[in-house]
């Protein structure tokens, strides 16, 4: 199976499982306890029907959009995600090349393993930096002004990963970083030899927004570790509040459910919130975002930018979500398999596909500008 045999999202996890070791491609596909909400994100699409118009003449798509003062080409971003370069030598270098040439937002995470400097310097698409809440004040806000300095725009806090949530599957084979890999563990590394050749060849694995700031020992202090010892779970409204004040741009909440929680965040002043179960990574028996979608567009739509992620994987997941009224959707998963299974080429095949599929469902749906979709598109079972 080579990168052209690719076709969607399933041809994508299909090779990467073919080039993973199988802890790293159980890290990125699995999520938490039963992975019950992990399968209600993208069954919960198939819930809702949508209704073209015909004899409406599409010829020319336009699919761009305006997020928290943005300007993308696409109404899909890529979301920030960790230790990209766990999964491809290339990690999240890839993923803003690809990000760039596409006309599109990418993220770097707290836990990403290129810096935002780089990034920056490289690239000048928008950039979002996905950031935890530490238990340091003063840490938060010294990395808060290093992205500043950077040139990023969009502060995006993670408010749903105060604690790590129970992923089975890293538990199974002793996934970790470091790793403190089982018998099965090694030995599922062993049966992908290429990777290990790739991770040796390159440069010393590191967190560099943390190894700045933390003696995280290169990269080697345990992740679970971070997200038990130095991240902060009393984080408060009135904590966040401060956040907004003293970063002073767009800033978003990522992991919001609640349209109170919509609510409360437009209050403080946030210009967006991201719709998101984190995968299905957290609290399994969480409801899938798009479920969630409607309510908090009602609730708060028209004071600040809803965006949603988790679960998308089709052009028609996308276009459901902005007839609910979402600004843009985040991808997660459909671009870190075909990272892992082929680096840049990979990403940019991936978006290129959704990109064709957004232009295609346009014209089926009779639509030519994004802005065109409404709740009139669809039809719930």
């Amino acid at each position: 199976m080579r990168l052209k045999d690719c076709h969607n999202f399933r041809d994508f996890r299909r090779l990467a499982e073919r080039r993973l070791p199988g802890p790293i491609f159980n890290y990125i596909d699995g999520a938490a306890d039963d992975e019950g909400t992990l399968a209600r994100n993208a069954a919960s699409f198939a819930d809702v029907d949508l209704i073209p118009n015909v004899l409406r003449g599409k010829q020319d798509i336009d699919l761009s959009v305006t997020v928290m003062g943005q300007k993308l080409d696409l109404p899909v971003y890529c979301s920030p995600t960790a230790l990209q370069r766990l999964f491809h030598h290339e990690g999240e270098r890839a993923t803003a090349a690809a990000a760039a040439k596409f006309g599109t937002m990418f993220g770097v995470s707290s836990l990403g393993t290129v810096s935002l400097e780089e990034v920056r310097r490289r690239h000048s698409n928008p950039q979002v930096y996905q950031f935890y809440f530490h238990k340091d004040r003063g840490l938060n806000r010294a990395m808060m002004e290093r992205a500043k300095e950077a040139g990023v725009e969009v502060m995006m806090l993670t408010v749903d990963s105060i604690t790590g949530g129970n992923r089975e599957r890293d538990k199974r084979t002793g996934f970790s970083i470091p790793f403190r890999l089982n018998a099965r563990g090694l030995a599922q590394f062993v049966m992908k030899p290429a990777w290990g050749i790739n991770y040796v060849r390159h440069e010393k694995f590191s967190l560099p927004q943390l190894d700045y700031h933390i003696d995280m020992g290169g990269g080697t202090a345990s992740i679970s570790e971070y997200f038990g010892e130095m991240l902060d779970p009393t984080m408060t409204w009135d904590d966040v509040a401060e956040m907004v004040e003293l970063w002073g741009g767009q800033f978003c909440l990522k992991g919001v459910m609640a349209p109170e929680d919509a609510v409360r965040a437009a209050d403080i002043g946030c210009n967006g919130v991201v719709i998101s179960n984190h995968g299905g990574r957290q609290l399994d028996g969480s409801r899938s975002s798009f479920d969630q979608l409607d309510e908090i567009v009602q609730a708060a739509g028209d004071r600040l930018d809803v965006l949603l992620d988790s679960g998308v994987t089709r052009g028609s997941h996308v276009i459901k979500a902005l007839s609910l009224g979402a600004k843009a959707v985040g991808l997660g998963r459909y671009y870190l398999f075909p990272l892992a299974a082929a680096g840049q080429p990979g990403v940019e095949r991936a978006l290129g596909l959704m990109r064709d599929e957004l232009v295609r469902d346009m014209r089926l749906m009779g639509r030519d500008r994004i802005e065109q979709l409404t709740r009139d598109n669809l039809r719930f079972r």
